[in-house]
């Protein structure tokens, strides 16, 4: 089927005036039914590493963001307290740097856990640097979000099996080296 789908995108556009129609006459033309179950082989490849990431990353964040819920923080907010729990004293721009994140989201989303009181950013020696720190405030949320997490982790984990967790968390690394 993915091949055929391809085959159609790719080789026959004059044949189907719109591609879409083309993709869904390949994909209904296929066991469809097979792709509504939530089982292993049941996703479609894509021959995209961007899609592909996008797509992987959706769905783990969505299996954090529902265990981490009860909590009422989102994932990104719980990765900056658990960043700032790891690396106290960290600067912005450092942290933007270990977590990929550009400087306007990383502002952003640490003026909403100072708002909450969690962080404190303070000038270090060169007063151009803030450095950044949990407070006791955000010690003690970081504290109380963390069974969450880890339950999240651990679902993560056994889902993907011990030798496929290392093997996912080995490519996601190396990839990250590879780009930065």
């Amino acid at each position: 089927m993915y091949i055929h789908l391809l085959r159609c995108i790719k080789f026959s556009p004059r044949r189907f005036r719109n591609r879409n129609r083309c993709i869904y006459t390949c994909y209904m033309g296929s066991n469809s039914t097979k792709l509504g179950r939530k089982n292993a082989g049941s996703i479609v490849p894509l021959p995209c590493a961007c899609a592909s990431l996008r797509r992987a990353t959706r769905l783990v964040t969505q299996l954090y963001e529902e265990a981490m819920r009860p909590t009422g923080l989102t994932g990104p907010q719980f990765t900056l307290l658990q960043a700032l729990k790891l690396a106290p004293g960290i600067s912005q721009k450092m942290m933007g740097e270990i977590l990929g994140i550009d400087s306007t989201t990383l502002t952003r989303s640490l003026a909403l856990l100072r708002k909450q009181g969690w962080i404190i950013a303070e000038p270090g020696s060169d007063r151009r640097v803030l450095r950044l720190a949990l407070t006791k405030s955000g010690e003690r949320e970081y504290e109380r979000a963390l069974p969450y997490w880890h339950s999240a982790q651990e679902s993560l984990k056994q889902k993907l099996g011990k030798k496929n967790w290392k093997k996912m968390t080995d490519a996601v690394t190396h990839t990250t080296e590879a780009i930065q």
